[in-house]
């Protein structure tokens, strides 16, 4: 399955999140890093659902780019 993450900068670091998974975040000093660190939060997310029996959800979210005139 393939999750749609949102990253966003801070003044310090980097935050990701996973709207079809509430709860589900994680931080990293770098893009790279954020990003291997919120597939970790995926997986352990996910197999916290299972464990506690509750259905996975199906990725939903999906992104665009949109132009506008500045």
């Amino acid at each position: 399955m393939e999750y749609t993450v949102v990253i966003e900068k801070s003044d310090k670091n980097f935050g990701a999140w996973v709207p079809d998974l509430p709860g589900c975040v994680s931080t990293g000093s770098t893009i790279e890093e954020v990003t291997k660190n919120i597939a970790e939060a995926i997986e352990f997310h996910l197999e916290s659902m299972l464990r506690h029996g509750e259905a996975i959800p199906q990725p939903t979210t999906s992104v665009a780019t949109v132009k506008v005139a500045s």
